[in-house]
């Protein structure tokens, strides 16, 4: 017997921790076969996980032991027959040209900065109008609550998006439904530059975020196809920063626009613009990355060069109708949610932050357009610090945190490393976003320099990003078999969070006044801020009660 057989014997023999129910156990877990398709596919080797109740879930572990192939619980699986079918058409070995892991490295990058890029064209035109809104007002006569609908509509949208685009990426291939959606998406911001009511302005705002959300979990599904998951990490690190440079850079654009003198529709031709160059570029440089689809292409052209129908990838043999897998995967994210407190206290988490974000597009030109009388373009320029956090946050992730959680690997190989090893930057980044809201607001005096209520943002800026890399990495690892189920819930939440949280922060900044308000923030922050330190705790013992998370630890 190898020493892998006896490792696994032994994992399999362990008594199961009580209260968990035997349907939801994971009882065993095999290796396949050296001969195995997945052997022959993958640079990982892979787990196959067997549930009590029958059904297979699929994980990978690459060379430094992390998880890196996941097929979530639900899916239909191959059986055995079609599994080892010699028609069957997947990797041509390990080094297959096709593999996306096996492109260069330099373009691997490259389609990270373009799946960044897109993301950042999302949050760049949710944030952008706040530097036009007064034009607005005046030209359609609305109430500065209906004129924040510009962005908050926007971002409504972003809790319907990632719902269809996910799904459909997993059907169609990442690169038809981000030709779709971009184009679309560009011709909404056509009809936003063009519309002449009130009521045309929202429809396009609210459809053009619908579209434009989609690139939410289809660029980040290209990070994956492209990526192990050792370098994966530092690749979404990247990532990361793109929900903090839209929202800081979309208000100096505007602001300079209306500064300018130009008309608020030049902010939607320049947001057209921005789509279309996104489009070209997804049209003509980025090829199809999900493996799956580039299997399915690759029988068909097998099929066609020999003649011979019998051919066909994995995704072909499934018998799920691609309509019943829509209706399976669009409602797990929710039932997974709802049926998991620990995911909820992290969505939770992770929304009030996220909000908090687009807060701020209402709270500055409080602080600074009316309280130190700048213009709409100097108020945006105050964004900047938050973006520069980012920045150092991300700098900070690579340079220490991950290098700690890398020297965790070889501890715990050929287990995974615990899930609660991720939550450390959450521990530093909750203190600072208590700490940045109190600075922000108790420094907002007019008498007192604007620079001391704008270097707030930089700590925010650093608080924001740890807490966000510490809790996503976390969900992927504990919810690690429906990973997708669990992100797509929280980007639905964290967005109804973002469209709701300018709709009332005029309000409150103006009745409470911005040192108020800001502490209410603050306080509200300090609730949450234990959360990574109970889950660090009582991490382990929570997931062995849950259904979802696996029990390689």
């Amino acid at each position: 017997m190898s020493s892998s057989d006896l490792d696994l014997e032994k994992q399999s023999s362990t008594p199961k921790p009580p209260g968990v129910p035997l349907d939801s156990r994971v009882d065993t877990l095999q290796l396949p076969p050296i001969d195995s398709p997945y052997n022959r596919s993958s640079l990982a080797d892979d787990i196959t996980v067997v549930e009590s109740n029958g059904s297979h879930v699929r994980a990978g572990r690459n060379e430094s032991g992390e998880a890196d192939l996941v097929d979530a619980p639900g899916e239909p699986k191959l059986d055995e027959k079609t599994e080892h079918s010699p028609f069957l058409v997947k990797w041509d070995g390990p080094d297959d040209p096709e593999n996306p892991k096996n492109w260069s490295v330099a373009y691997r990058w490259y389609i990270t900065g373009i799946a960044d890029l897109l993301v950042f064209n999302g949050t760049f035109a949710a944030s952008a109008p706040s530097g036009v809104l007064d034009q607005l007002i005046l030209e359609f006569h609305l109430s500065h609550t209906l004129a924040v609908l510009t962005i908050s509509l926007f971002v409504a949208g972003y809790c319907v998006g990632p719902l269809l685009g996910g799904p459909l990426s997993e059907q169609f291939g990442r690169r038809p439904v981000l030709l779709v959606a971009f184009f679309i998406y560009t011709g909404f911001q056509v009809g936003s530059a063009l519309a002449q009511n009130t009521a045309s302005v929202l429809i396009f705002r609210f459809l053009g975020g619908t579209f434009a959300a989609s690139r939410l979990t289809t660029s980040g599904g290209m990070i994956a196809d492209v990526w192990n998951a050792d370098v994966r990490g530092k690749a979404l690190a990247f990532f990361t920063l793109a929900p903090f440079a839209g929202p800081a850079i979309g208000p100096i654009v505007g602001g300079y626009i209306d500064v300018g003198g130009a008309s608020w529709r030049w902010l939607f031709w320049v947001l057209t613009m921005f789509a279309a160059v996104c489009f070209i570029l997804i049209l003509f440089t980025v090829p199809e990355t999900y493996a799956p689809v580039i299997q399915s292409q690759k029988a068909a052209r097998r099929r066609k060069e020999t003649g011979d129908e019998r051919y066909f990838s994995e995704l072909e043999a499934q018998d799920m109708h691609w309509k019943q897998r829509m209706e399976t995967v669009l409602g797990r994210p929710f039932k997974v949610l709802f049926t998991e407190p620990m995911l909820i206290a992290i969505t939770l988490y992770m929304s009030f932050v996220y909000g908090c974000i687009y807060l701020l597009f209402e709270a500055y030109p409080i602080v600074y357009t009316i309280g130190h009388h700048l213009s709409a373009g100097e108020s945006g320029l105050m964004f900047l610090p938050l973006l520069l956090g980012g920045v150092v946050g991300v700098i900070i992730y690579l340079i220490y945190f991950n290098p700690l959680y890398e020297a965790q690997i070889p501890k715990y190989a050929p287990r995974m490393v615990p899930p609660e090893q991720r939550l450390l930057p959450a521990f530093y980044g909750g203190p600072l976003l208590v700490i940045s809201f109190l600075w922000f607001g108790w420094t907002s005096y007019t008498n007192i320099s604007l620079w001391a209520p704008l270097l707030s943002g930089l700590p925010m800026g650093i608080s924001a990003v740890f807490i966000f890399l510490a809790l996503s990495n976390y969900v992927i690892d504990a919810y690690l078999m429906v990973a997708a189920s669990a992100l797509a819930s929280s980007i639905v939440v964290r967005s109804a969070f973002a469209a709701g949280f300018p709709l009332f922060s005029t309000q409150m900044y103006e009745k409470l006044n911005p040192r108020w308000a800001s502490t209410l923030l603050a306080g509200l922050a300090l609730l949450m801020l234990p959360i990574p330190f109970v889950l660090y705790r009582y991490g382990a013992k929570i997931r062995r009660t849950s259904r979802y998370p696996p029990t390689f630890d």
